[in-house]
């Protein structure tokens, strides 16, 4: 049976970030700044971290699965949106973002720390 979430498991305070960008003038799109859209509280699920070689360096990644409450706002949260946890500033590229569950209760995220460009 799987775990039951309720309000007090919510612990983790995250901001969700979405990449602005500007036209240059000839018709292409220019990335900009990360833009605060709006914060929530989660639940973080870590997965076991692995580490890669780039650049003759390893590089160390933390996989976790973060749990929110479904709404109009955390459906709206794409691959091309970063989430940053307020408490220490890791920022988090997301994987994956989608009702889970499939009864628009709980909004998951798979996320990966050390990845965000």
């Amino acid at each position: 049976m799987a775990k039951q979430f309720g309000a007090g498991d919510l612990r983790e305070r995250v901001k969700f970030q979405k990449r602005g960008g500007t036209e240059d003038g000839y018709g292409n799109e220019v990335p900009g700044q990360w833009e605060d859209q709006f914060m929530r509280a989660a639940h973080f699920i870590m997965k076991p971290g692995s580490e890669s070689v780039l650049a003759a360096r390893l590089q160390g990644t933390q996989p976790v699965t973060m749990i929110l409450r479904y709404d109009d706002q955390t459906r709206t949260i794409g691959t091309d949106w970063r989430a940053v946890d307020t408490r220490d500033g890791t920022a988090y590229a997301i994987r994956a973002s989608a009702d889970m569950d499939r009864k628009r209760q709980w909004w998951s995220l798979v996320c990966v720390a050390g990845e965000v460009a």
